[in-house]
C-alpha cells in the first residue's frame, strides 16, 4: 500500500481517539474550569463507565443494539451520581481546598479502582458494538488522465467508528450550547467567575458544584461507553485517560473547553498518526514533551488566559 492511503487509515484512527480524548478531556476542564479543583480520579470514572456498560449490555437480551442504547443512557447516569455524591460527602467537607482535594480524588481513585477490581475481577471484557460494517475508503490521486478515485484494497474501516466520532462531535456541541444558551451554563459561568460574588447573589453554587462535577464524570464515563467496544473494560483502563486528558488540559489552557477540544484533536491525531508509523509509546513522550514546552513558555496554555 502506499504511503496516501495508509496515512489517511491512521489518520482516521487517530480522529477516533481524538474524539474521545475531547470528551475525556472536557470533562476534566469543566471540572477545573467552575471549581478549581484537579480530579485525580476522573480516570477512574471513565474505567467505571466502560465496567457498567459491559455490565448493563451483558444483562440485555436481544440484538446488541438494545444492550448498547441502554449502557449509552445509563453508565453516564449512574457515574455522575456516584461523583455528585462523592463530591457532597468529601470534597464538600473540605471546602474545595487545591491541596486537600487532590489527596481525596487520590483516594477517591483507589477506592473505585480497588471496589471494581474485587465486584469485576481482573479480566478485560469486550463489549458487542450496535453495528460494525465493513467500509470501503476511497483514495484520490492525480493519475496520467487526471484525477482519479480508487479504492486501494485492505484501506477500510468500520461504520462504528465513524459513529463514535460523529457521536462526539454532538455530544460536544450540546456542551457547549449548554454553557452558552442555558440558565445553568449561566450559573456555572457565574460561578467560575468568582464563587463569593456567586453567593453574593442567592446562586447554590455547592449545587452547582455537584452538577459540574457529576457532569464531568459522566462525560468520561460517556467517552468509556463509546470506546469499548473497539477496546475492553479493565479495571486499570483509567490510567492512559487520565495522562492524556491532563496532557491535553495544560496544552489547551486550564478550564478553557475550546482550548481542551482543540489540543484533543492535535494530541489525538498525533497518537494516532504516530502510534501507527512508529510506536504508542513514542506517541506518549512526545505528547509529555509538547507540554514540557508549553510549560515554559507558556505557562497558562496556549488558549488560556494568564492570572492577574
Amino acid at each position: 500500500m502506499e504511503l496516501g492511503p495508509y496515512l489517511l487509515l491512521a489518520t482516521l484512527e487517530g480522529a477516533v481517539t481524538a474524539a474521545v480524548l475531547a470528551l475525556t478531556a472536557s470533562g476534566l476542564a469543566l471540572v477545573f474550569g467552575v471549581m478549581r479543583v484537579v480530579n485525580v480520579a476522573h480516570g477512574e470514572f471513565f474505567m467505571l463507565g466502560a465496567v457498567i456498560a459491559w455490565w448493563v449490555a451483558s444483562h440485555i437480551g436481544g440484538a446488541p443494539v438494545w444492550g448498547f442504547t441502554a449502557a449509552l443512557v445509563l453508565a453516564p447516569l449512574i457515574v455522575g451520581a456516584i461523583a455528585a455524591a462523592a463530591d457532597m460527602t468529601v470534597l464538600k467537607r473540605l471546602d474545595y481546598d487545591p491541596e486537600r482535594t487532590i489527596v481525596a480524588t487520590i483516594g477517591l481513585l483507589y477506592i473505585l479502582q480497588q471496589a471494581t477490581l474485587m465486584t469485576y475481577g481482573p479480566d478485560a471484557r469486550p463489549v458487542e458494538p450496535p453495528f460494525n460494517q465493513r467500509l470501503a475508503l476511497p483514495w484520490i490521486e492525480w493519475t496520467e488522465t487526471g484525477l482519479g478515485l480508487y479504492w486501494p484494497w485492505g484501506l477500510s474501516t468500520t461504520s462504528y467508528k465513524l459513529a463514535v466520532i460523529g457521536a462526539a462531535v454532538v455530544v460536544l456541541l450540546g456542551i457547549w450550547a449548554l454553557m452558552t444558551r442555558t440558565r445553568i451554563g449561566l450559573l456555572m459561568r457565574a460561578t467560575q467567575l468568582d464563587r463569593d460574588m456567586a453567593l453574593a447573589f442567592g446562586i447554590p453554587v455547592e449545587r452547582v458544584y455537584a452538577l459540574v462535577f457529576g457532569l464531568g464524570a459522566a462525560l468520561a464515563a460517556l467517552a468509556a461507553v463509546l470506546i469499548v467496544p473497539i477496546q475492553q473494560a479493565h479495571y486499570l483502563m483509567g490510567h492512559d485517560p487520565l495522562l492524556l486528558s491532563f496532557i491535553v488540559v495544560i496544552i489547551g489552557g486550564l478550564g478553557s473547553l475550546p482550548g481542551t477540544i482543540l489540543a484533543a484533536i492535535f494530541i489525538g491525531l498525533t497518537d494516532g498518526i504516530i502510534s501507527v508509523f512508529f510506536s504508542p509509546t513514542l506517541a506518549k513522550i512526545l505528547a509529555t514533551l509538547l507540554v514540557a514546552l508549553v510549560l515554559v513558555f507558556r505557562p497558562q496554555g496556549l488558549f488560556g488566559t494568564r492570572a492577574a
